[in-house]
C-alpha cells in the first residue's frame, strides 16, 4: 500500500430534519474543551483529583504499510435470556458455557480500532461518550495510553449510528472529540435516522436512540462524506451489512492479510458464531441480519481475514474458523 496524504475533497451534505438538541446543559462562557482538559491537568498536578483508572490493554495489528490499534471504550452487559428471543433458553447457555462465558449476562466489551497509515489516522466509531451508560464512554483514556492525539484524527468512519458508536463524537461541552477530522457514514443509515417516521415506529424505550443521532448528525453536517459502497478511504472497503441497522456498514482494511471490522454484524463472539442463523433482539431487522451475518462469515472464512469484532472480548482481534453447523471465533 503506497502512502496517502491527507487531502481536503468536497463532501455531500443533507439537512437533518430534527434541529440539533440540547441534551446536556450549556456551557458556561469562555469554557472550552481545551480549557476544561487544562484545568484538570493542573488540578492532577496539585493533588486535587485521584489517579485515572488504567485503561484496558491495547491490541495492535500490522496490515499493510500500517497498524490497527484497538482501544477499549468500556463494557455492555444484558440479560442473556432476552438476546436471543426465538432460541431455547437451554441452548444459549450450553453455547455460552461452552464458551467459557457467563450464561446469565452478555458482556459486551466496546473495542474501538484506530488505523495508522501513512498521513492518516482513522477511527472506526467514535465510542459512547460520557452520556449514555456508567460503564462506556473510556475511550479517550486509550486514546492517551496509544498516544494518539485526537486533534491528529484525519477521518472518523461509522459502521452505524447506536450510541455505542457514535455518541462519543462529541464531549461533555457539545464539542467534537476529533476537531480535524472528516467523517464519513452510509447514506442509507443517516437517511434512516434523519427520517421523520423513524422516531415515530421506535419502539419508546429506544427512542432517545433517535434523538441522540440527531444530535450528533447536526454536529457534523457540514463535513461529513457519504457512500454505499466500494473504497471509502485509501485500501479501506466499505462492505454493506444490514439488519442490525438499515445502513450498517462492516470495513475490509486491506494488506497481504486483510483485516474485517465487524462492528455489530456479529455481535457476540460465541452464540452469534455457533448459530449466525439465530435472531437477535437487538438487530432492527432480525432476519436480514441473520442472513448478512451468514454472508458475512462466509467472506471472512474465504479471504482468510482477520477480524475486529466491536463486541468482542477485548481487544477482540482474532480468525474465524468454520465448525459443525457454524462458525468459531479463535482470538489473536
Amino acid at each position: 500500500m503506497q502512502k496517502y496524504k491527507c487531502m481536503k475533497k468536497p463532501v455531500r451534505t443533507r439537512p437533518v430534519t430534527t434541529p440539533r438538541s440540547l441534551l446536556r446543559p450549556g456551557r458556561p462562557a469562555g469554557l472550552s474543551r481545551r480549557s476544561l482538559l487544562g484545568a484538570a491537568a493542573a488540578a492532577g498536578a496539585l493533588g486535587l483529583i485521584g489517579p485515572v483508572p488504567p485503561a484496558r490493554a491495547l491490541g495492535r495489528l500490522a496490515v499493510g504499510d500500517g497498524e490497527l490499534t484497538i482501544l477499549s471504550d468500556g463494557y455492555m452487559e444484558m440479560p442473556a435470556a432476552a438476546a436471543f428471543p426465538e432460541a431455547a433458553p437451554a441452548e444459549v447457555e450450553a453455547l455460552l458455557s461452552g464458551g467459557g462465558m457467563p450464561t446469565d449476562v452478555l458482556h459486551h466489551d466496546c473495542n474501538v480500532t484506530v488505523l495508522s497509515t501513512g498521513d492518516r489516522v482513522v477511527v472506526f466509531d467514535a465510542g459512547a461518550g460520557p452520556g449514555f451508560l456508567p460503564t462506556t464512554g473510556t475511550l479517550g483514556e486509550g486514546l492517551g495510553e496509544a498516544g494518539i492525539d485526537p486533534a491528529e484524527v484525519t477521518d472518523v468512519v461509522f459502521t452505524h449510528a447506536h450510541p455505542d458508536h457514535l455518541w462519543g463524537l462529541v464531549d461533555d461541552f457539545d464539542e467534537l472529540v476529533f476537531p480535524e477530522a472528516a467523517y464519513h457514514i452510509s447514506s442509507a443509515e443517516w437517511d434512516f435516522w434523519s427520517a421523520e417516521e423513524t422516531l415515530d415506529r421506535m419502539p419508546e424505550d429506544r427512542k432517545t436512540f433517535v434523538v441522540g443521532a440527531r444530535n450528533r448528525f447536526a454536529a457534523i453536517e457540514d463535513r461529513v462524506a457519504f457512500f454505499s459502497g466500494g473504497e471509502v478511504l485509501p485500501g479501506v472497503e466499505a462492505v454493506p451489512t444490514p439488519g442490525h441497522t438499515p445502513g450498517h456498514v462492516s470495513f475490509v482494511v486491506h494488506g497481504a492479510e486483510p483485516v474485517v471490522i465487524i462492528g455489530d454484524a456479529v455481535m457476540n463472539a460465541v452464540v452469534s458464531l455457533a448459530r449466525p442463523d439465530w435472531h437477535q433482539s437487538a438487530d432492527f431487522d432480525p432476519a436480514l441480519a441473520a442472513e448478512t451475518r451468514a454472508r458475512l462469515l462466509d467472506r471472512i472464512v474465504a479471504d482468510r481475514a482477520r477480524v475486529v469484532g466491536f463486541h468482542f472480548p477485548h481487544p477482540g482481534a482474532g480468525a474465524v474458523e468454520r465448525q459443525a453447523g457454524g462458525y468459531r471465533f479463535v482470538p489473536a
